[in-house]
């Protein structure tokens, strides 16, 4: 018998002392016969979302349209779903009207790939596999239930899902439901933005993300949805620093990132996006300021937020800092107020996962030089920013006899451009004559 969290047994209990049938189905069973951790407890039932509400002291009709109920325990929140047949998808990603039925397989058999459409009966220890799910597991193999071009014609979201648990498990995608997916990218291209960036961010926690974009290559979908990095296949780089083309040195960079950094991983993917546009012999000019401006773009056109967006063109913009002992103190600190003190960590991240996907050897002393100065910086708590100053806006108008103008914030930028050379000065008399000197 699986070891199935109580509130879960609980719930399935109540439906059957009831007179209703009630599994265990889904992600959290594949989960488990896979030996890996389950974060998501999914119940379905032939119960109709009305009478499940009638047995529970809370529930909350989360998804009431499509059957789904979520019952609240002290054990923990549970979606419950009535079996249901799904019939037309005029919109490519939801039914336009559903039905509920009494069997289990037929519930079963609207579900995306089989080895999502296993139920589990913890009452009788009985797994319902009518797809053999179970052995599609064993094969490490991700295929469609029943007829994949129906099952991607149904949901286009379907095709960048079979990626990403192909990367998620570092499973193959059996070849006729890969080759639906080259088939049906009209479908495919109704999804929203919001949607693709979230099938996007849940791939980067992936051991191998590579897996899953080498996939979206091949069916077409990287080309509708990243046509930027579809560009950088087959773009050669200088053989002294790298094994491999733009492409693939992108992609395992993103392998190389922590997946527990997400946008790290989508900083080390985009890294070399403009490299194809800014490549003039062997020389790739200006490909980091250029691969900030497209980032941003891509970024915008997937919906990402503004915080997110800021911190992955930074990173990008950044990337090609080459630090060496000459650096002078005042190199150090104008370094870290263009980073950001709080961005910095993830830069040498990004630094190092783009080095290993040279496939060089890595000397681990690298920016052991460079993070020590910093770190003397920063404990010196040296002016970075114009909040810094120990000098503010009124200070400045009041000294020089002028009103709020864009002149006020010139002269402060001034101010730290001295501090920045020579931290000394950073003291409120030393900064008030200077103001009183400044001219334009």
């Amino acid at each position: 018998m699986f070891k199935i969290p109580k509130g879960v047994l609980n719930i399935i209990d109540v439906l059957r002392k009831n007179g209703f049938a009630a599994y265990v189905v889904g992600g959290s069973i594949r989960d488990i016969l896979l030996g890996m951790p389950v974060y998501d407890w999914d119940i379905t039932t032939d119960a109709s979302p009305q009478q499940v509400t009638s047995l529970f002291e809370k529930v909350v009709p989360t998804g009431i349209k499509y059957g789904t109920v979520t019952v609240l325990l002290k054990d923990g929140d549970f979606e419950v779903t009535t079996f249901r047949c799904d019939e037309k998808y005029t919109d490519g990603r939801h039914p336009d009207k559903i039905s509920f039925t009494k069997d289990i397989k037929e519930d079963l058999s609207r579900r995306d790939f089989t080895v999502n459409a296993i139920a589990y009966d913890p009452i009788e220890d009985e797994l319902i596999d009518p797809f053999e799910g179970r052995s599609d597991l064993e094969k490490k193999m991700i295929r469609a239930v029943g007829e994949p071009l129906e099952r991607f014609k149904e949901d286009g979201l379907r095709a960048l899902r079979a990626c990403r648990f192909a990367a998620k498990l570092g499973f193959s995608i059996e070849d006729a439901t890969l080759r639906a997916i080259s088939k049906t990218l009209r479908i495919f291209k109704k999804v929203a933005a919001e949607r693709v960036r979230d099938e996007i961010m849940k791939m980067m926690s992936s051991e191998r993300p590579s897996l899953g974009f080498e996939y979206m290559r091949k069916a077409g979908l990287l080309k509708a949805i990243l046509p930027e990095l579809e560009k950088c296949v087959g773009v050669e780089q200088p053989k002294a620093f790298h094994v491999h083309d733009v492409y693939y040195h992108s992609i395992y960079a993103c392998d190389a990132a922590p997946k527990e950094l997400p946008l790290v991983r989508l900083a080390a993917l985009l890294h070399d996006i403009s490299k194809p546009a800014c490549k003039k012999g062997d020389t790739f000019y200006d490909h980091d300021n250029a691969g900030a401006v497209t980032a941003r773009k891509i970024m915008k056109r997937l919906k990402f937020s503004n915080d997110d967006t800021k911190e992955v063109v930074n990173l990008i913009k950044n990337h090609m800092f080459n630090y060496t002992q000459e650096w002078s103190d005042s190199a150090v600190r104008r370094f870290i107020k263009r980073v950001g003190p709080d961005n910095l960590e993830d830069l040498f991240i990004l630094r190092i996962s783009d080095m290993k996907a040279m496939e060089r050897q890595i000397d681990p002393g690298y920016l052991k030089g460079l993070k020590s100065r910093v770190k003397k910086v920063l404990d010196e708590e040296n002016a970075l920013n114009v909040s810094d100053l120990k000098v503010n806006g009124k200070d400045v108008m009041k000294t020089l006899k002028i009103k709020e103008s864009p002149k006020v914030g010139k002269v402060l930028n001034s101010l730290l451009e001295k501090v920045l050379d020579d931290p000394v000065l950073n003291k409120r008399e030393s900064l008030l004559k200077i103001i009183r000197q400044y001219k334009d």
